[in-house]
Order: structure tokens, then C-alpha cells, then sequence
């Protein structure tokens, strides 16, 4: 049997598929059912709204959306915050904006490093001066 503690509670628990105690999965699906309930009579809810009416945290109705058990369709003013800025957003985990600005450094990066290879030697160019060199030292 694996025991851990629970990261929410720190309370000692025979680990099950959640990673979380049997007491704090209640309490987690509880909130879910709190949510779910307020945005069935509130469809044009945004995330905060629904935080503020619930008193359940933003990023755990951000996880119950990434989970699935929220879904967005049918509540057109819910979205979730982007992971890099905070901008409200529907789908990933970053915004339009933050990915293109990702997207655009790695390929920055990827050319700096292209021109990097390009100024040093090849392996074998290099293994003839390390031979060399200790040929000298002897």
C-alpha cells in the first residue's frame, strides 16, 4: 500500500488516481457541483464572476476547465487566464500573442545558433588539436 500526504492538506492518505485525500476529492467535487449549478442559471458568467459567487478559487475552475468536467460551449464569457500574460483565453494555455512572441524567439535562438556551429570547429578539426596538444605535452 503507497502512502503519501495530500499536497492540498497535508494530511497522510493511502494513495489512489486523484494523488489527493478522500476528503479533499469531496470537497473538490463539491466545488465542482457549486460551479456547475451557477453557471447553468448564469451562462454569461466570467471567470472571476463565477470565483467571487462560488468562492471557488480561479485556478481550480481553470483545472476543472482544462479537465473537461467545465465546458465552455454554451458559456460564451467564460475563458480561462493565458499561463505567460493573463489575458482571458478559450483553448492552450497561451494566448495568440504570447505563442507568436514564443515562436518568434526560438527561431531568433535557432538562428543564433546556427552561426554559432558555423564559427567552431568540426569534431574531427577539433579532436587533431586535442591530439596535438597532448603530443606537446609529452
Amino acid at each position: 500500500m503507497n502512502l503519501d500526504n495530500c499536497p492540498k492538506c497535508g494530511k497522510l492518505f493511502a494513495k489512489n488516481f486523484r494523488e489527493i485525500c478522500p476528503a479533499c476529492i469531496k470537497e473538490m467535487d463539491m466545488n465542482y457541483t457549486i460551479c456547475a449549478e451557477y453557471l447553468r442559471k448564469n451562462k454569461g458568467a466570467t471567470i472571476h464572476e463565477l470565483s467571487e459567487a462560488t468562492e471557488v478559487s480561479v485556478p481550480q475552475i481553470t483545472k476543472f476547465i482544462r479537465e473537461g468536467r467545465i465546458s465552455l460551449i454554451g458559456v460564451p464569457n467564460l475563458g480561462y487566464p493565458c499561463e505567460v500574460c493573463g489575458t482571458p483565453i478559450r483553448e492552450n494555455n497561451m494566448c495568440a500573442n504570447c505563442r507568436a512572441r514564443l515562436l518568434q524567439d526560438v527561431n531568433k535562438n535557432k538562428g543564433k545558433l546556427s552561426k554559432e556551429s558555423d564559427d567552431t570547429p568540426t569534431s574531427s578539426t577539433a579532436s587533431y588539436r586535442i591530439m596535438d596538444r597532448l603530443r606537446d605535452r609529452n
